[in-house]
């Protein structure tokens, strides 16, 4: 089955569903159609964060499920907090909701150490039946989750964390990293916007690749084309 499912996943497009409580798509429902959606245009698989809103997708679509249970703070600080599933529980949760695969923040941010990220993978390992993701921003990390049994890595969180590349397109050295120094699947996430980024990943090693804002924020996608308006705008003022 396992085998079976990385299969399904090789070469193809992961689609992230989620909206925060102040976006307008917010909600089950919503994200249930967006599912749809994606799934109509060819997606390999789904992302989607919290109980809820993987039952809706669950219902509507026969795709995989890659599970997150974002646990925010009251006050988020992005590049520091470890939200995506910090817990068993949290994870449990997903996997309930219909998640087949988990994704799990395994930075070493927060004061967390090597070890500790070890024994929470073996921990949720131990506990579900489902696959575990280790959503990293560095080769290290990768490195780190590998040997803690993680069974897919992921990029999601490069440039997130404080220590990691901070860049404006996705880390591609990063995802070469990850695949000269380990077997396991590599998800490529984080900052894809054009498919020839996508492309570009796959050549770089990347086993399956995650496409969110680009595809299911409206008003990111918006903020796209009002830059270039504004940068073209200013070029015209300057006379560059």
């Amino acid at each position: 089955m396992r085998k079976e499912l990385f299969e399904q996943l090789r070469g193809g497009l992961v689609v992230s569903c989620q909206a925060f409580d102040y976006e307008p798509f917010y909600g089950a429902e919503m994200m249930a159609k967006m599912a749809v959606s994606a799934k109509l245009g060819g997606a390999a698989a789904i992302r989607a964060s919290w109980p809820e809103n993987i039952r809706a997708i669950k219902k509507e679509v026969n795709l995989p499920i890659f599970g997150i249970n974002k646990i925010m703070p009251e006050v988020y600080d992005k590049l520091h907090d470890v939200i995506i599933t910090p817990t068993l529980a949290s994870a449990r949760a997903v996997v309930e909701a219909g998640a087949d695969i988990v994704a799990v923040d395994c930075t070493l941010r927060q004061g967390r150490t090597p070890e500790m990220i070890q024994a929470l993978l073996q921990e949720y390992k131990a506990e579900l039946d489902v696959l575990i993701m280790a959503e990293i921003s560095t080769a290290e990390e990768g490195r780190i989750a590998a040997a803690g049994g993680a069974d897919i890595l992921s990029t999601t969180i490069a440039g997130y964390t404080p220590y990691s590349r901070q860049l404006d397109e996705p880390d591609y050295r990063l995802i070469e990293e990850l695949a000269e120094t380990t077997t396991l699947p590599i998800n490529a996430e984080g900052r894809f916007h054009r498919p020839e980024q996508v492309v570009q990943a796959f050549k770089t090693g990347a086993w399956t690749v995650t496409v969110g804002s680009a595809i299911t924020r409206p008003h990111c996608i918006t903020q796209e084309f009002i830059r270039a308006i504004h940068q073209f705008k200013n070029q015209e003022k300057t006379g560059k």
